[in-house]
């Protein structure tokens, strides 16, 4: 009779804590991805989407807490189940490491979600402010002096923007901005006599959730030159983590280029076309 050879690692069993550690990560990154697509595609309402969002960082924390209890289990009887933990590990610091972040972010930036050059009079949401009556939306309205305050204490660079050109050209710069930046226009109206005042209302979405904040940017003359004045106010929540901000000083930045790079273009001079001269010669019949 053939003698077997018995394998002892073989034998010992995987520890079942090891494998629901595993299986939890894995739910949580399923349920992560289907939470921003969900808000992304507006499949379902916020409220649900978020509930499922939150559902996935906290099934997250539970696959390391079994990991956990599954590595103390593993020392102790000798279980295998190792690389199941291991690789929980890997999957949860990939879930929980961006939401981290920004709750590190929220204790460190100012509890405000409207950000504006000009606090005194900012640009007004007068076509979108009917996307922001819905449930749980902030108010069109500027959230008013603490707002400015804590701008002005946070984010004191951000200023209008003066360009050295007549406002229809200084509007025509910001449209070009707006739609490279591929933010959605709701209304844009040109600067008109007399007042030539010009508008432009945009939504614009966070990179990876999708919420929508909101846009609004005034053109108007200031002497022979333009004043540009930006605001930009998150929908939901009451602190945007510093992400209306960061947009509003980028686009600043940009306008200051753009109209430099555009005041220094040489005028095109139309030189009319040259006026044939009568002569005063006779016809010499012959």
């Amino acid at each position: 009779m053939a003698r077997r050879f018995h394998t002892p690692y073989l034998s010992e069993p995987t520890s079942s804590l090891a494998t629901w550690t595993r299986n939890l990560a894995v739910f949580s990154v399923i349920a992560a991805v289907v939470s921003i697509l969900i808000l992304r595609f507006d499949f379902l309402e916020m409220k649900p989407a978020l509930a499922t969002f939150f559902g996935a960082l906290g099934l997250a924390a539970l696959s390391i807490l079994l990991g956990l209890a599954a590595f103390v289990a593993i020392w102790r009887n000798g279980s295998r189940g190792m690389s199941r933990i291991l690789l929980a590990f890997m999957i949860d610091a990939v879930v929980l490491a961006y939401p981290a972040y920004l709750a590190l972010q929220y204790r460190k930036l100012p509890k405000i979600y409207d950000i504006t050059t000009d606090p005194i009079d900012p640009p007004r949401f007068e076509a979108l402010a009917a996307l922001r009556n819905g449930d749980g939306t902030n108010t069109a309205v500027y959230a008013g002096l603490y707002t400015a305050e804590q701008q002005q204490k946070f984010y004191p660079d951000i200023e209008p923007v003066q360009i050295e050109l007549p406002p229809d050209r200084a509007y025509a710069i910001a449209l070009k901005l707006v739609n490279r930046r591929k933010w959605f226009v709701v209304d844009e109206r040109a600067p008109q006599p007399p007042r030539r005042v010009g508008r432009i209302e945009a939504v614009a979405r966070t990179p990876i959730m999708g919420f929508r904040e909101d846009i609004s940017i005034r053109v108007q003359p200031d002497g022979e030159d333009s004043r540009i004045d930006v605001r930009s106010a998150s929908r939901y929540f009451d602190s945007d983590l510093g992400s209306n901000a960061a947009r509003v000083n980028k686009l600043i930045e940009d306008l200051s280029n753009a109209g430099e790079a555009e005041a220094q273009k040489p005028v095109k001079k139309i030189t009319p076309p040259p006026v044939a001269a009568k002569g005063n010669a006779k016809t010499v019949k012959k």
